[in-house]
């Protein structure tokens, strides 16, 4: 099976890519980050988009108990929702690694995110 690691891009529910929501509707346990991002809106609204109940994965999951997020992904597809793009912190990157290491198969899902968004500013 896929631990799929999915960015959601800036907004709300409906930034998702495609294939992310494809791999969201096919999952059998979805988490969503709350430690490094907030999204603009509460994990109430995407449960009712994506149609699939989502446990939240606060600081303590994702540092210290993330087992609990990678090691069902060996039998069951699993999604970690990301605020932004998943690679912009090396915490997600610490799980791939942990994942592929116990032979999951891991999926990233890229999405926009701060870095890129910090151009639309008018900064230079």
């Amino acid at each position: 099976m896929v631990l799929y690691i999915i960015g959601l891009g800036l907004g709300d529910e409906k930034d998702i890519t495609v294939r992310g929501l494809e791999a969201v509707k096919k999952c059998d346990k979805i988490f969503l980050e709350a430690y490094t991002s907030v999204l603009c809106v509460g994990k109430e609204r995407l449960e009712a988009f994506y149609e699939k109940e989502i446990v939240i994965a606060d600081r303590n999951m994702v540092e210290s108990e993330a087992e609990q997020i990678y090691e069902p992904s060996v039998d069951k597809d699993v999604a970690l929702l990301v605020v932004g793009d998943p690679v912009c912190a090396t915490t997600h990157t610490d799980i791939m690694i942990r994942a592929k290491e116990i032979g999951a198969k891991v999926e990233l899902i890229h999405n926009a995110s701060i870095m890129g968004a910090a151009g639309s500013c008018g900064l230079q």
